[in-house]
């Protein structure tokens, strides 16, 4: 439990369960100064809709009368769905095909208790640079593409790839902050900071 202190009031907060066993999610809470708690997913993904692999997360935890928020996030370039490249020669592909490009970096959000669920979707425009190859060998050897939808950590080195971002910069890290703090402001005013 987290206390945090209101007009003088002292009050209890019930900490968040995250679904997700990313980093990422985790620093952006963090930064948020959202209280939360880490439980791992029991959700096997199958296919490529962010959506339903965020409410099948969040789904998947039971958390009481807690609030549960899922999230996954994929990249879409063109008619390609790009998630996590299993090995370098498929992360330097993914790469290679969004050099010069924009692409849409799409979540899904899904946060729920045992009384009602809201899912949402949220999508930020990236337009990488155009690659030469030194560019793509350089930041291959970073490593940082690996676990990473569309082989790139813009919170990281990957940063230098980007020419233009369009939207929720914490969305292409790994979690739509926005969409989430307009959630937790709208479901619990003030109860975690917000609204």
């Amino acid at each position: 439990m987290a206390v945090r202190g209101d007009l003088g009031r002292t009050q209890i907060v019930t900490p968040l369960l995250l679904a997700s066993t990313s980093p990422q999610r985790r620093a952006i809470l963090e930064q948020l100064g959202v209280p939360f708690e880490v439980v791992a997913p029991r959700y096997e993904e199958i296919g490529d809709d962010p959506l339903e692999h965020a409410a099948g997360k969040a789904r998947s935890v039971e958390g009481g009368e807690r609030p549960v928020v899922g999230v996954d996030t994929v990249v879409r370039c063109g008619d390609r769905v790009l998630g996590k490249p299993s090995h370098e020669g498929e992360a330097e592909e993914m790469l290679e095909l969004l050099s010069g490009k924009r692409h849409e970096v799409v979540s899904g959000l899904c946060l729920r208790t045992p009384a009602w669920e809201e899912l949402r979707v949220e999508t930020t425009v990236v337009t990488f640079r155009a690659l030469t190859p030194r560019d793509l060998a350089w930041y291959l050897s970073a490593h940082e593409w690996e676990g990473r939808a569309g082989a790139y950590a813009i919170q990281g080195q990957g940063a230098a790839l980007v020419e233009r971002i369009e939207g929720d910069y914490l969305n292409v890290v790994g979690l739509p902050a926005a969409t989430l703090v307009a959630l937790l402001a709208e479901r619990f005013p003030g109860l975690y900071g917000f609204g």
